[in-house]
């Protein structure tokens, strides 16, 4: 591999000359710059990242760390976290799988957003301990070191659920999330409590936050049905699911099928009836870690913070009362 040194031993001049050439000083003379980046291009020099990076102690590079990429979900998240990066001179890399873990104890990142449930608590605890500035979004902990940036699951649990009973809707299934899923797991938190207070008739189904698990959640929720039934999916691909089930079946979403999401997916705009949702901004969600990271990053102190949520009514969801 090129070293500066054997830069600056064919260019002819010192190595620190080389390290000011490379580096835009002004130290050299424009003639002298040229005269040095000829040669680098010339024996094809490679600036090496990892030694850099130790004498500066950053990399200007922030890892968003994901579960998966599938779904509709993550766009506007990454465009939110990608678009605040860039600003402020950072590039982004998007990760997933626990070999890339190691990017942080390795400085091949500076900081870390995390929606990942392939890290464990007491994993980044350990990081965090290490000095490493990281954001989650989806677990709780307590670190310096470590901000929460939460979307406010309980609070769009419960709208779904007072729209449902608003409605007239007494027996209702919940198709929920993955076991791990933070989000789920509040989620389906809320739900349980709504529906203690309210004496609902709720029963759970298990799903994985796809298209094919709401399917598959259809496929039971039809072999169970009785009368009128409300069907609260704890995210809008299952939702979708649902729709492309029921559809080859007699039962009409709207008159016996009652279904509301979580997410607002573009999709659930165009697909017929409206899907009702629960709305709030991913791309805002995005930035908001991204600024909250660059603010420990640059030693400031910040406060956890919360994405708010909004119901979205649709058609899916139709009034008993008015039978």
């Amino acid at each position: 591999m090129v070293s500066i040194k054997d830069i600056a031993k064919k260019a002819g001049v010192s190595i620190s000359t080389v390290s000011y050439a490379l580096n835009g000083s002004p130290k050299v003379t424009e003639e002298t710059r040229q005269k040095i980046l000829a040669v680098a291009e010339e024996l094809k020099y490679v600036p090496n990242a990892a030694a850099r990076t130790l004498k500066t102690r950053e990399t200007k590079v922030i890892g968003l760390y994901l579960t998966d990429f599938g779904g509709a979900f993550y766009g506007d998240l990454l465009q939110g976290v990608k678009e605040v990066l860039n600003q402020k001179g950072y590039d982004l890399i998007v990760c997933s799988g626990k070999r890339s873990h190691r990017f942080l104890p390795e400085r091949t990142i500076d900081g870390a957003i995390v929606l990942d449930a392939t890290f464990s608590d007491k994993e980044l605890l350990k990081y965090a301990e290490m000095g490493k500035k990281i954001v989650v979004l989806d677990r709780e902990l307590n670190h310096p070191n470590i901000n929460h940036v939460f979307l406010d699951n309980k609070a769009g649990a419960t709208l779904a659920m007072e729209y449902l009973w608003e409605n007239g809707h007494r027996r209702i299934y919940v198709v929920t999330g993955p076991k791990a899923s933070y989000d789920s797991n509040q989620r389906l938190k809320a739900v349980r409590q709504f529906a203690e207070r309210h004496e609902l008739d709720v029963k759970e189904v298990e799903g994985r936050f796809t298209k094919e698990s709401g399917e598959l959640a259809a496929e039971r929720i039809f072999q169970e049905y009785e009368e009128p039934t409300a069907v609260f999916c704890l995210n809008d691909e299952m939702a979708v699911g649902l729709y492309m089930y029921f559809r080859k079946t007699d039962l009409v979403i709207g008159r016996h099928i009652h279904i509301i999401g979580f997410d607002n997916i573009e999709l659930a705009e165009y697909i017929s009836p409206r899907l009702a949702t629960i709305d709030y901004s991913k791309r805002k969600w995005g930035a908001l870690a991204s600024e909250q990271l660059l603010k420990m990053l640059s030693g400031k102190s910040v406060e956890h913070e919360r994405i708010y949520v909004k119901l979205i009514p649709g058609e899916s969801v139709g009034s008993l009362s008015n039978r």
